[in-house]
């Protein structure tokens, strides 16, 4: 989805692509710390929230300025390394 974002034929997918990479980065980030949020009140529908500002048809939804913010500058820093790691997993198999 990161190569489909960054590639330079634009299309009007870009925004899911962009939610899903979004999302997935999320759902990582929650199965670590899940044990101990579920125990705040509100954490669900907070979580709800969250995902409807992610999802949400406006230029600068949360999908949009997280994905720039933070997803984007970091996969540019790491992207050699994973597509090297990602070519040698190819190989291997």
């Amino acid at each position: 989805s990161i190569k489909a974002i960054e590639s330079s034929s634009k299309e009007d997918d870009t925004m899911w692509l962009t939610y899903w990479v979004v999302y997935g980065v999320f759902c990582i980030a929650e199965s670590f710390s899940d044990l101990f949020l579920y125990w705040f009140p509100f954490y669900y529908v907070g979580k709800c929230l969250f995902l409807v500002w992610c999802m949400a048809p406006v230029p600068w939804n949360g999908s949009q300025v997280l994905y720039h913010s933070i997803v984007r500058p970091c996969f540019l820093k790491h992207h050699e390394t994973v597509d090297n790691v990602m070519s040698n997993i190819s190989t291997k198999a």
